[in-house]
């Protein structure tokens, strides 16, 4: 015989109708942001995750991964919410109490979400629909007709699905009437340099980016799916640890110095050797060197922490630090929130998982220490490797076959692109794209030759040192994927 004390099935459906609209009224009032109760849970997900589980979802299953640990992290919220719902549900059948069982589950509720979000405000929004649908679940049905409890929970399931909509609506909505880029930057030197770019990119007919990647094709890793939201307002570095006295910068403070437009390229060190997260832009902003001299550095290491508002870090040694720019805007608008918002870090010659978004924190260290990625089995801060990507392959109006992309080899940039159409047997110079201003710019080639069937196209780049692009091939773990990129293709 069962436990009467036990949760019921229709007790359970009732919790589990509770714990997705909870989660749905955390959204309705946080929206998809750090105070939304999945985001926390998500940050929790994704250091938990050991490195090498880390490193083979990079490897393999690239951004979706994302999508898993998320739909984890969601799990986990509406169940836990769903937890809250279970034990106001059995308070109630315990005592005969329908109102204290709700009130209860809307409580524990309402303290799981504020404890992990720390928003005790909007943790309301989580807390509401858990009390009601744990209410609906408690209210007295006929012990011997079925009838009210189906239709009961048919009306609860239809009026969750309501709220969930609603909920997904109006969030989407409210994102609707705020969407739109950042505000736009008043300085003729970015469209000075944009239109440089724009006149030295190749007339390439296949889908290969122009010399700059817009905001929207850039790409974009994190190590969670939630960005911190800072208003310049509210932003601030400071610059601790090993130094005379601590300096802290101000947003209007650090845009009132000396302000640079540069490009700057970012490559993604978990990509593919031929993947696409590899981009340009022209960012505005200040260099470090000037704030790094004022606070007189005194460690022994030689090196610094960055720390960003996410909780991320990187170290870095201060002579690579020196070359470095604290950037507010990008392609002539300021940053935006998904690039760190309103400041980030760009360090020549480095991967991009490097250069910290939303910093906060200059930390110079007397000892070395690891990075978030170093723990996690990476090889931390080193210099790019050397890449020509071939990115399209496109037969012209002549019935010529046209193949080109972009190289990169970090503040070491490309002297030229060698392309080889029989496998590696012959190799001829591919034409380039004239050189950008800037110690860290990628350039683009192309290469045109009459097809007689199928071809192996393999290409490579040559460093602006005088060094080739390394043949032997190596995953992305743990240093960045190299080797030359090859191709069959046919006219």
């Amino acid at each position: 015989m069962a436990d009467s004390r036990s949760p019921s099935r229709d007790a359970v459906g009732f919790a589990t109708l509770a714990g997705s609209t909870g989660v749905a009224g955390s959204y309705a009032v946080a929206g998809y942001s750090p105070e939304f109760l999945v985001a926390p849970i998500d940050d929790l997900v994704v250091r938990a995750t050991p490195g090498p589980i880390v490193a083979w979802m990079i490897e393999n299953v690239g951004e979706q991964g994302h999508l898993l640990h998320i739909a984890l992290s969601f799990v986990i919220a509406a169940g836990l919410l769903s937890g809250t719902a279970i034990v106001g549900l059995s308070v109630a059948q315990r005592f005969d109490r329908p109102v204290i069982g709700s009130g209860l589950a809307g409580l524990l509720a309402w303290g799981l979400t504020a404890s992990l979000t720390a928003e005790p405000l909007l943790a309301a929004g989580a807390a509401v629909p858990v009390a009601a649908f744990t209410a609906v679940g408690t209210t007295p049905v006929a012990a011997r007709d079925h009838d009210p409890s189906r239709r009961r929970a048919l009306i609860s399931s239809v009026s969750a699905l309501a709220f969930i909509g609603t909920a997904i609506g109006l969030r989407r909505l409210t994102a609707d009437d705020t969407a739109g880029g950042g505000s736009e930057i008043t300085d003729d030197g970015v469209a000075t340099l944009l239109q440089e770019a724009e006149v030295k990119s190749l007339d390439i007919r296949g889908d290969v980016p122009g010399l700059v990647s817009t905001i929207e094709e850039f790409y974009n890793v994190d190590i969670t799916v939630f960005d911190p939201e800072l208003s310049p307002g509210d932003w601030s570095m400071t610059i601790t640890g090993e130094v005379g006295d601590d300096v802290t910068v101000t947003f209007d403070e650090l845009t009132d110095m000396q302000t640079e437009h540069r490009f700057v390229t970012l490559r993604c060190v978990g990509e593919d050797l031929n993947g696409k997260k590899l981009d340009t832009a022209v960012w505005t902003g200040t260099p470090i060197e000037p704030l790094l001299k004022a606070v007189d550095p005194e460690g022994e290491c030689g090196c610094a922490m960055l720390r960003a508002e996410d909780g991320y870090f990187v170290q870095f040694p201060i002579e690579a630090l020196e070359d470095g720019f604290l950037a507010w805007g990008m392609n002539g608008r300021s940053l935006p929130q998904s690039h760190g918002h309103p400041v980030r870090v760009l360090i020549p010659g480095h991967w991009g998982e490097t250069n910290v978004k939303w910093l906060t924190e200059i930390e110079l260290l007397d000892e070395e220490m690891n990075g978030y990625w170093e723990q996690r089995g990476w090889h931390g801060t080193g210099p790019v490797n050397t890449v020509a990507k071939l990115w399209s392959d496109t037969v012209l109006d002549n019935g010529a076959l046209e193949v080109a992309g972009h190289a990169y080899a970090g503040t070491r940039g490309i002297e030229r692109v060698e392309v080889s159409t029989d496998g590696g047997g012959t190799w001829q110079d591919a034409e380039l794209s004239e050189p950008l201003p800037g110690i860290d710019v990628w350039r683009q080639w192309r290469y045109e030759f009459q097809p007689d069937g199928s071809h192996e196209v393999v290409v490579r780049a040559i460093d602006g040192e005088g060094n080739r692009q390394p043949e032997e091939r190596s995953d992305a773990f743990p240093s960045g994927a190299t080797g030359w990129v090859t191709k069959t293709v046919s006219g």
